[in-house]
């Protein structure tokens, strides 16, 4: 599973960084950037919570088809 965060829709909320501190983090600006190139199976439900949280719908994954 590879995560994208949205740079254009990210406002630096925070809320991935704390359901899934292993795979984001704020950056010098205060915006969410995934810190995992490939995410392990064990965190997947993590990274699928934060996205579901995220306010701006700014995390992706890749691959996924928006609905």
């Amino acid at each position: 599973m590879k995560v994208i965060v949205d740079e254009d829709s990210c406002k630096g909320h925070g809320i991935c960084t704390t359901l899934c501190p292993e795979v984001f983090t704020l950056n010098d600006y205060g915006y969410a950037e995934a810190v995992a190139e490939d995410v392990p199976e064990d965190l997947r439900e993590a990274v699928l919570t934060a996205k579901d949280a995220c306010p701006e719908w700014a995390i992706k994954i890749a691959g996924e088809t928006e609905g």
